[in-house]
């Protein structure tokens, strides 16, 4: 199953899904690639890919990428390799830019999506601010473009408030495992059920 998380810059979903990871088994994490500048925090091959600008225009060229999108000045994209290898194993989660998981519903419409709010704009400042990552004309472009992402909220399958940071993994880890009982994700499951009925009632 492909669960796409999503939301505006500083809204916490790459500290929920570290807690959920850890929490929960058989969930992965997308890697997705990047042309951005990496941060401090940041270690390559665990939170992205960090490629040139040239490489990244060469995998797109190729095909390579299962969503690919300009965000901020800089190229983020999913690659189809890393999606096929680490979706065999169990449940994928991808943290992805709106912009991109827009492009991925189109093509997955099967996938999960979640839009992680944060409780308001001056506690998403705060938020930008206290990372220490940004200049104030870098924090201002991610609030201009926080509040148009927001109004895109509405068509997602599941929202998510990152008020409380407990409250926001636990609801995160429900959605995983409400959606794992889906009838389509248990059909071999419901078929195995059936056929042991037809066998003891001969």
């Amino acid at each position: 199953m492909l669960i796409v998380l999503t939301g505006p810059s500083g809204c916490g979903k790459s500290t929920i899904l570290r807690h959920v990871l850890k929490d929960l088994r058989n969930v992965r994490f997308s890697v997705s690639h990047t042309t951005r500048p990496r941060r401090p925090s940041e270690v390559e091959g665990r939170d992205y890919y960090f490629i040139p600008t040239t490489e990244f225009r060469r995998m797109a060229a190729r095909n390579q990428f299962l969503e690919w999108a300009e965000v901020h000045g800089h190229y983020y994209g999913t690659s189809k390799k890393e999606v096929a290898s680490k979706t065999r194993s169990g449940d994928l989660i991808l943290d992805l830019d709106v912009q991109g998981a827009r492009s991925l519903r189109e093509r997955h419409s099967d996938a999960v999506f979640v839009f992680i709010l944060p409780p308001g704009a001056a506690e998403l400042r705060r938020r930008l601010q206290d990372r220490g990552e940004d200049d104030p004309a870098a924090i201002r472009r991610r609030l201009i473009n926080a509040k148009r992402e927001i109004r895109e909220a509405n068509s997602f399958d599941y929202i998510i408030v990152n008020d409380r940071l407990d409250r926001a993994v636990l609801e995160l880890e429900a959605i995983v495992l409400s959606n794992r009982c889906r009838a389509n994700v248990r059909r071999r499951e419901i078929q195995t059920i059936m056929k042991s009925f037809t066998s003891s009632t001969r």
